[in-house]
């Protein structure tokens, strides 16, 4: 089975900011190629860090309220230090969590998701900047059309990793929904199959309705 990787599915044309860029360069930069976050990058073409939206804003509500309706929040002192803080090296959230090209989805949003961040941008073996990979980018798995889905799962899955017959399994595949129908010889290749299918990308579930032959996932019965 191919499982589409990061480098597939990154986009390669990064918008970046120098490390010393100023404030307002980089909000206009942000607003002029409509992104809410860039790598900041070092001399060398290294990602240091990421600045976003959320990272400028916080400019704004360190500052006093006009109207005197909301209190300033309480800040930890690295808060407070990109409050005041005037170039994408002092604004950034650093360090850069970076993720490989070769990397699968699944090790991108894993990382993303423990991380807590919304994108990661991906470098190589000398940690040079190559990309960068959004949340969105690893959603685009889920465009994949039911037919090659289920080309995928017949072929690749029930016939060369299973070595199943074409008749034994038949397979639906609906806005990615998969419900598998059959008979195999056992009962332990049920759960081998529908783990396979559900890696396939663009797999939303697998509904297996498969007959086992013989329940071979019980051992002998101990003689007493």
């Amino acid at each position: 089975m191919h499982h589409r990787t990061v480098g597939e599915l990154m986009t390669r044309n990064v918008v970046r900011a120098p490390c010393e860029m100023p404030f307002k360069e980089i909000v206009e930069l942000l607003a002029e190629h409509d992104v809410t976050a860039v790598p900041v990058v070092d001399g060398s073409g290294r990602p240091i860090g990421v600045v976003s939206e959320g990272d400028l804003l916080r400019k704004s509500s360190g500052q006093a309220d006009p109207s005197g309706r909301v209190p300033i929040p309480h800040l930890e002192a690295w808060e407070r230090a990109k409050t005041e803080g005037t170039r994408a090296e002092e604004l950034m959230s650093a360090p850069a969590v970076c993720a490989r090209p070769e990397w699968s989805v699944v090790e991108a949003a894993r990382l993303m998701a423990v991380q807590g961040v919304k994108r990661l941008p991906v470098v190589d073996e000398t940690d040079k900047l190559l990309g960068i990979i959004s949340r969105g980018d690893l959603l685009r798995i889920f465009l994949r059309h039911d037919d090659a889905i289920r080309e995928e799962i017949e072929q690749d899955v029930l016939r060369r990793t299973m070595r199943l017959a074409p008749s034994a399994v038949t397979v639906e595949v609906r806005e990615g929904e998969v419900t598998l129908r059959g008979s195999v010889e056992a009962r332990s290749l049920v759960p081998i199959i529908e783990r396979l299918c559900r890696s396939v990308d663009g797999v939303v579930s697998v509904a297996a309705h498969i007959a086992p032959g013989t329940d071979d996932t019980h051992g002998p019965a101990t003689a007493t």
